[in-house]
Formats: C-alpha cells, structure tokens, sequence
C-alpha cells in the first residue's frame, strides 16, 4: 500500500517509481495507474439516474463515502465523472471493489 495516500484512494496501491536525474537528485512519482476492466468487478446492483443528480451523492448512498465517486468511474468506464451524471435514466453499476468477489447468481 502507498502510504502517501489514504486506504481509500483510487492510488492507494499504486506503486511509486525513482528516477534518478542527471544532477544526481532523485524523483519519485507514481506509477501509471490502470483502469480495471468493468467486468472484473461483482455487480451489486443497478441504479438510473435522476435530475439533479451528484456522482458524490451517488457514491454516499451506494458506497458510504462520497470520495469514493471514483470507483464508479471505474465500473462503468468513466474518464470524466461528470459524464455518469449527463445523461438522465443512464444505467450505473454499483459494484465491489476489484478484487472482491460477489454471489453468482444471488
């Protein structure tokens, strides 16, 4: 775990590389992050999207922390977050985190 950043950050388990620069000095920096694949999370359920909507609200009533927003980005392919909130009546996959898996067929 990446200790520069809370347990619940979208880089919390990202690596951090060292570059060593040409004075000598070194930098360090994250490594790149990678967008997991939507369909290796467990969907918990669908929700639509109303008027008016937050993806911060959104991510408090599904997952009890609205800086968790970021996850449904992840589970549904958004690179901007404000794209899951255009469009009104957009199916969004509340989901488990990666790595945790669901009850098939529950």
């Amino acid at each position: 775990m990446n200790a520069n950043f809370p347990p619940t950050s979208r880089y919390a388990l990202t690596p951090t590389k060292s570059l060593v620069r040409a004075d000598g000095s070194m930098v360090t920096y994250l490594a790149r992050r990678f967008v997991p694949a939507p369909e290796s999370f467990a969907l918990l359920q669908w929700h639509r999207v109303v008027q008016g909507e937050r993806l911060d609200n959104i991510a408090a009533q599904y997952l009890g922390d609205p800086e968790l927003f970021w996850r449904l980005c992840d589970a549904n392919r958004a690179l901007r977050p404000e794209e899951l909130t255009e469009t009104i009546g957009r199916p969004l996959a509340i989901t488990l985190p990666q790595g945790i898996p669901g009850v098939p067929h529950a």
